[in-house]
């Protein structure tokens, strides 16, 4: 199992490399909020990031709203934020980059 990141290496690992996801309200994940220029690049967005999701075997939960896709990361079965969900989403934000 992986360890979970607490505090200030979680805040620290945000500041570094994650700039806008913020730690979720339930403390046990991180979130940010992508808004793209219409639906379409919104869904296209997601099926990008799915790819890199199954790949990992790390599935985001998240949901689409016309041209929001909102975003949590939590490893469940370590029970918080660990440097997988780090890893997914520093690659959501390389794809998200040249789509906004």
């Amino acid at each position: 199992m992986t360890d979970v990141m607490k505090g200030d290496a979680l805040k620290k690992a945000l500041a570094d490399w994650l700039p806008g996801w913020e730690v979720a309200s339930s403390g046990d994940a991180i979130a940010k909020s992508f808004r793209f220029k219409d639906f379409r690049a919104a869904m296209a967005f997601m099926n990008d990031v799915a790819d890199d999701a199954e790949r990992l075997n790390h599935h985001p939960d998240w949901s689409n709203s016309y041209n929001t896709v909102d975003i949590q990361l939590t490893t469940h079965d370590a029970g918080g934020v660990t440097e997988r969900d780090i890893e997914l989403a520093r690659i959501i934000e390389s794809k998200a980059s040249g789509k906004q």
